[in-house]
């Protein structure tokens, strides 16, 4: 129980650093939010977005989940948290940017490639098989290259599949059009410490801030 602890302390350095230093803050957000982005974000513990992207409270809206998926229109429950996180977002919140944002080692995306393998049959794997277009696309690293560069780039992958499902919903498709919205598939590197984004005039993933 010591990080209930933890957790606990955290929240009066929450308090000291936002209800005592930054009222003016708080006191605009009591009466609503205003986010311009929308962040659909993994689970994960190690990649959280407000804190890889140094943001204060009020400057995103997010929708976490395994493996940070946007579900197709036609692949979507009835009652499906990310399609009405999306809507109340764009609909309601006047968002103007939706960013996918993954990371590398997923364990939502290492599940499945495990799926792949072994037909392994589970409560995520459901889920997770809604990224199950990405491995059409890395099929050749999957047969002969080395697992971890396989798992990379279907992690990769996965976040522009995710962009393509965004644009089945007509209500994004439209402001889309509009360039009233705009979509961006970003990763984040664990291992180096860096944040990719998806250019589609090269095709590929490159560092969105370049290191002298």
């Amino acid at each position: 129980m010591h990080c209930l602890k933890d957790f606990i302390a955290g929240f009066r350095g929450f308090q000291d650093s936002y209800f005592t230093s930054e009222k003016s803050l708080y006191s605009s957000l009591r009466e609503g939010q205003n986010p311009k982005a929308l962040v659909v974000a993994c689970s994960d513990s190690r990649a959280d977005p407000a804190l890889v992207l140094g943001c204060k409270p009020g400057d995103i809206f997010v929708v976490r989940n395994v493996a940070n998926l946007v579900p197709h229109r036609e692949d979507a429950a009835e009652a499906d948290a990310v399609t009405a996180a999306l809507a109340y977002g764009v609909m309601h919140l006047g968002i103007e940017h939706v960013i996918v944002l993954g990371h590398s080692g997923c364990g939502g995306i290492a599940a499945l490639l495990a799926h792949e393998k072994e037909e392994t049959r589970d409560l995520i794997s459901p889920w997770i098989s809604l990224a199950g277009r990405a491995l059409g696309r890395i099929r050749p690293l999957l047969e002969a290259g080395p697992e971890s560069s396989a798992r990379r780039a279907c992690e990769q992958v996965s976040l522009l599949v995710s962009l393509r499902n965004l644009l089945s919903y007509p209500w994004i498709a439209q402001k889309v059009g509009r360039q009233e919205l705009a979509l961006h598939a970003w990763y984040f590197d664990l291992e180096q410490g860096e944040l990719l984004g998806y250019f589609p005039a090269s095709g590929g993933f490159e560092p969105l801030i370049v290191r002298p």
